[in-house]
């Protein structure tokens, strides 16, 4: 199983009025590293037939980010078969390495030209592992 990994610090941008990361910035980050994954290993061929819909989404809040803390962000699916896979995202300080946030979403492969569900072929299985 590949875990892709990237770093991020927060900004002012990202706080709410409690002076700690805002959820909705979260669910952002989860968004963008699930598609930063996709477009770094998917190839041309299959960025055009094929691209990925939210079937249902769990976040956990274990802790809090402020202003200036480093967050490593990383993101895993454990298994792509049939038509659907379950992706993992943990955001932690990459200084104490506090887990602050877990979560699991179920994406479904869709066809980018019928707009309907299809089969994980084993091409796009592979580039998660």
């Amino acid at each position: 199983m590949q875990v892709f990994k990237k770093t991020i610090t927060v900004s002012k941008e990202d706080l709410d009025d409690l002076n700690h990361v805002n959820n909705v910035r979260y669910v952002q980050w989860v968004q963008d590293i699930a598609k930063e994954h996709w477009l770094t290993y998917a190839t041309k061929d299959i960025l055009a037939t094929y691209s990925w819909f939210l079937v249902n989404h769990f976040i956990e809040y274990k802790n809090q980010a402020l202003l200036g803390d480093t967050l490593l962000i990383k993101t895993y699916v454990p298994k792509a078969e049939g038509v659907s896979t379950v992706r993992h995202v943990e955001i932690s300080n990459a200084k104490t390495e506090q887990l602050i946030v877990k979560s699991k979403a179920k994406w479904c492969l869709i066809n980018s030209k019928t707009q309907r569900p299809t089969r994980i072929t084993k091409e796009i299985a592979d580039l998660f592992n």
